[in-house]
């Protein structure tokens, strides 16, 4: 009986180490096919606007031969297919081509803006973890009770308005009643982190509470079933305090479905930061992607797209990583899966 229990223990550490590399294996074919097609999308989209970058640049008074000059520059009077391969494969290497109006190398404009919206979208997912995380853990402790309710009707008050909306309201509040913080603008992180704060807080709240609202629900939900969970009554009687039960098993074993809510949130905090940015005038990448969309500067357009979903890809990735890390039901059910296939 003793050595099925030895090779099972020692069968385990080859388990997870075989898992790995298939685990890994899976989401790199699921982010590569998603980034491609993500990127033919956006190539598509440029393509079939029609915007011709000479008729635009030289104007009215170009003749056919200096459109035709142009074309050839910019790679336009080549076939569309080549043109994609070009394009991404230029991509690939950080050469996302040079803006049709200003002559400026896309990448450059992208490398200036991208850190505002990622100092906002990370102020804002901070936030909406300290709030939705600690608003789901009352009220799940108070499963019922007037806290319960509180939450409940907050979270759905919030998650009807919209991140523009919030954000007039803060401004209107805190920057002109109060005059404690500015209207808009923005201080880089070099610059302190008190300056930049100041100019943060206000966009980031705005961007935070409809994630702190779906994380919220979505916490109070797993927490209240993982609360009468045999093991969760079985450490209680075991002398454990509620703290310890509560941080230590129970949280962590709830955190997957609110974690994958967070991850679900980043593509909202950057789409809702077009409308956001241009309420705070902030110089970031949704306002690059609007103005260069105004004036049919299509490099910049397919640029920041193609950086915006990378930047989602990558927060996916993390996500699903971190769940890994949480879950360890996730894992023992993989593990017997694969025990049922070996059988």
């Amino acid at each position: 009986m003793s050595a099925p229990a030895v090779g099972s223990r020692r069968a385990r550490p080859l388990g997870r180490l075989a898992a790995a590399p298939r685990s890994l294996g899976r989401t790199a074919v699921t982010t590569v096919t998603v980034f491609l097609l993500a990127s033919l999308l956006t190539f598509a989209l440029g393509a079939l606007s029609q915007a011709n970058p000479a008729a635009a640049v030289l104007g009215d008074l170009a003749t056919p031969a200096d459109i035709a000059r142009m074309e050839a520059q910019f790679g336009l009077d080549r076939p569309l297919p080549v043109q994609y391969v070009s394009w991404l494969g230029h991509a690939l290497t950080g050469d996302l081509g040079v803006s049709w109006f200003t002559g400026v190398p896309v990448a450059d404009s992208i490398a200036q803006a991208l850190p505002v919206d990622l100092s906002i979208a990370g102020l804002a997912l901070l936030l909406a973890v300290v709030i939705g995380g600690g608003a789901g853990i009352a009220a799940a402790l108070h499963a019922g009770g007037r806290v319960d309710r509180a939450v409940t009707l907050v979270c759905s008050v919030l998650a009807t308005l919209p991140p523009f909306l919030i954000g007039i309201v803060l401004i209107v509040v805190f920057a002109v009643q109060f005059g404690a913080l500015p209207t808009g603008g923005y201080e880089p992180l070099n610059a302190g982190a008190g300056p930049w704060l100041r100019y943060a807080i206000l966009p980031a709240f705005a961007l935070s509470l409809d994630a702190a609202a779906s994380l919220a629900r979505q916490l109070r939900t797993s927490l209240v079933g993982a609360l009468r969970e045999n093991y969760v009554i079985g450490a209680e009687m075991r002398g454990f305090s509620a703290r310890r039960v509560l941080f230590g098993h129970v949280l962590r074993n709830a955190a997957g479905p609110a974690l994958t809510v967070l991850g679900m949130s980043v593509p909202v905090i950057l789409g809702g930061a077009v409308v956001t940015e241009k309420i705070f005038n902030l110089p970031g990448i949704a306002q690059l992607s609007l103005q260069a969309a105004e004036r049919h500067d299509i490099p910049v357009v397919q640029g920041t797209l193609l950086v915006t979903v990378a930047v989602v890809l990558v927060a996916n990735i993390a996500v699903n990583a971190a769940l890994g890390a949480l879950n360890p039901a996730a894992r023992r059910d993989g593990r017997s899966a694969r025990k049922g296939e070996t059988a």
